[in-house]
């Protein structure tokens, strides 16, 4: 199947002369939830920015849909209309006085109709729960609220794909949890989308598939399940482990829990390690003993 979309050997370096991709490649399928490993350094800021063209490789390129992107006016507004990109730093992305200005600025390039663009604005607002801010100045906003503005911004564009540069930073865990339903609603609207974080945990549990960077270059791209059974994987790109691999380990080994599948989080492995399990032939011996 062909990927939504493909950076393929791709290599950059910055005007300073520093390697920001080197040889890279990394092809996402459509419909699917990825996030993004890597230590700070690694690459993965400059990676995401060839994703919706900001940066254009110094050698190899990018395929939307199998088709080479074109870094023309008109190719880039096309990629961008795709694939939004909300960056770490709120600031960054922020230009309007007011948030309902912030929001509608995109829909309004594209040239939409009045009305479309207000709904476009109310319904991402509503989606990240910020419609009583509509019309708050933005330097009053809170830093996540901030990050709740600048995601519906990208969400009134309503692209194919979704990048989102360590969207959990700065973040307390309800407004984590809100982030993530938001995000898993997405995925079941049919968006792509791809997280870089530093949290294995959130990884583990949360993607189908995990992409790690390190030196410029993806090292590893392998779908969840597959991970979870390869604890030396992880080890070899420089990553720890998700704990609860080497806690199902344990508990196979003392004969609790079975070898797969392995639970995705604490959480799953707490409730494999609740529910009824079969009676064995030995136990169902001693029973009648």
């Amino acid at each position: 199947m062909t990927p939504l979309i493909e950076l393929r050997s791709a290599s950059y370096c910055y005007p300073d002369g520093s390697q920001g991709l080197h040889d890279c490649s990394l092809a996402l399928r459509a419909g699917s939830r990825n996030a993004l490993l890597g230590a700070n350094g690694a690459g993965k800021t400059t990676l995401m920015q060839h994703l919706n063209g900001l940066l254009q490789p110094d050698q190899g390129g990018l395929h939307w849909q199998g088709q080479p992107v074109r870094y023309s006016r008109d190719g880039l507004r096309r990629l961008r209309q795709q694939v939004g990109l909300v960056f770490q730093n709120p600031d960054r992305q922020l230009f309007s006085a007011h948030v309902e200005e912030d929001v509608s600025f995109g829909p309004l390039n594209l040239g939409l109709p009045e009305a479309e663009v207000r709904q476009r604005v109310a319904e991402s607002l509503a989606a990240v729960g910020m419609s009583v801010h509509a019309r708050s100045p933005v330097h009053h906003l809170s830093f996540g609220q901030k990050k709740r503005v600048c995601l519906a911004g990208v969400l009134a564009m309503r692209p194919q794909l979704l990048v989102l540069d360590e969207p959990m930073a700065g973040l307390d865990l309800p407004m984590q949890k809100d982030l993530q339903r938001l995000l898993d609603g997405l995925v079941a609207q049919g968006v792509t989308v791809l997280v870089s974080t530093h949290d294995a945990a959130f990884a583990a549990d949360w993607a189908d598939e995990i992409h790690v960077m390190a030196q410029g270059r993806c090292q590893l791209s392998r779908p969840v399940d597959a991970l979870l059974t390869q604890p030396q994987a992880w080890l070899d790109v420089g990553q720890s482990p998700p704990e609860v691999m080497a806690l199902h380990a344990e508990l196979v080994r003392q004969g609790v829990l079975p070898a797969v599948p392995v639970p995705r989080s604490i959480e799953r492995l707490l409730a494999a390690l609740r529910a009824p399990r079969p009676v064995t032939a030995s136990e169902s011996v001693i029973h009648e003993h």
